[in-house]
């Protein structure tokens, strides 16, 4: 009997699941909050700004979707995405299970401009500004150093974002520090658990040019990471020069980070813990991994988002729930090796 087919209907099958869990997730973040909107009244809202319907629902139900959830649901299918395609990305270029989006100092610098910008008392937009760029900076030193080691290039790499970490996080501590107590400093401690609370349309806008620039090319590319897993040898006897392969995926994989810290805040576990997921349950060609890592970490951190705002009268900080849920199944997938294999 001819199997060939099967892996192919199984992987088909799993992501039409995937689609439509997210496709639920998505819509069902806009009904539930402080404020329930009906699920009729949900699609009449959405297709108002299409076909000329006649208004039956209340000024604030459509004040709350368009104003409110909306940039918010949006902001963390973006961030969970690209949060989990950086982490898949850099686990295949440094050919470790265990590295995250922050292995290069993205999330440290990021955190530290932040600090800096709200020390300094910039306005909410200067403090996103100034944490993307100081993210991109982070990882620019991180890989200089690395260029001008003697030792293994991707060694050095790693040494060196552990050096950049370090010297970043250690300026945030000093920036905390000599903060003002009363304000500067809460505001920062705040940020740097990591929320969507304050996500406005603006920041949707700031967002998706470097989340898109980020993305695209990893995604065209997916199929060439697959030969970075392999090992270096067997990548350029296959004519694939790594060096500016790997290149690529570092600018790519640091603008999706960057950009995903400077509008959230410092968010941890989902660059770690989706990637395992979905090679457990789709394998490992990053042909698929790339486009089921984007939904799986949109529908996990919208999920994870409903969870903060919905739980407690006030709001859960994200950053202190995916640690809470990502801790707990890393232990597990550790200790049992995965219980969902891919074909």
């Amino acid at each position: 009997m001819n199997l060939s087919g099967r892996p192919k209907t199984k992987f088909r099958v799993k992501t039409i699941i995937l689609v439509n869990v997210f496709i639920i997730v998505f819509f069902g973040s806009f009904m539930i909050g402080k404020y329930p909107i009906m699920p009729d009244e949900l699609i009449r809202i959405l297709l108002s700004k299409v076909f000329d319907i006649q208004q039956t629902w209340p000024d604030a139900a459509e004040n709350v979707v368009f104003s409110i959830r909306l940039p918010r649901v949006i902001a963390a299918g973006l961030v969970g995405a690209s949060l989990a395609v950086a982490g898949v990305c850099y686990q295949g270029m440094f050919q470790n299970p265990m590295v995250s989006p922050g292995i290069l100092g993205a999330s440290s610098g990021a955190g530290c401009g932040a600090a800096l910008a709200i020390l300094l008392g910039l306005p909410y937009y200067g403090i996103s500004f100034t944490a993307f760029l100081f993210g991109l900076g982070a990882v620019l030193l991180a890989y200089g150093i690395s260029r001008v080691s003697r030792i293994n290039p991707i060694l050095a790499m790693v040494l060196a974002g552990m050096l950049i970490s370090s010297l970043f996080s250690s300026g945030t501590s000093f920036i905390k520090l000599v903060a003002d107590t009363q304000e500067a400093l809460p505001a920062i401690t705040y940020w740097l658990m990591g929320s969507l609370v304050s996500i406005q349309s603006k920041d949707i806008l700031f967002a998706i040019g470097p989340v898109a620039v980020g993305m695209i090319p990893l995604i065209l590319l997916r199929w060439r990471i697959n030969l970075l897993t392999v090992g270096e040898e067997e990548a350029l006897s296959m004519g694939i020069d790594t060096t500016r392969l790997r290149l690529i995926v570092i600018i790519c994989a640091t603008l999706l980070t960057a950009i995903s810290v400077s509008i959230s805040g410092v968010i941890g576990w989902v660059g770690l813990v989706i990637p395992h997921f979905c090679r457990m349950i789709f394998g490992y060609d990053y042909r698929r991994l790339i486009p089921t890592n984007m939904l799986f970490g949109a529908t996990f951190l919208i999920f994870v988002d409903d969870v903060a705002r919905n739980t407690i009268t006030g709001e859960i900080p994200i950053g202190i729930l995916t640690s809470f849920i990502g801790a707990p199944i890393f232990f597990y997938l550790i200790m049992t090796g995965g219980a969902i294999r891919g074909d």
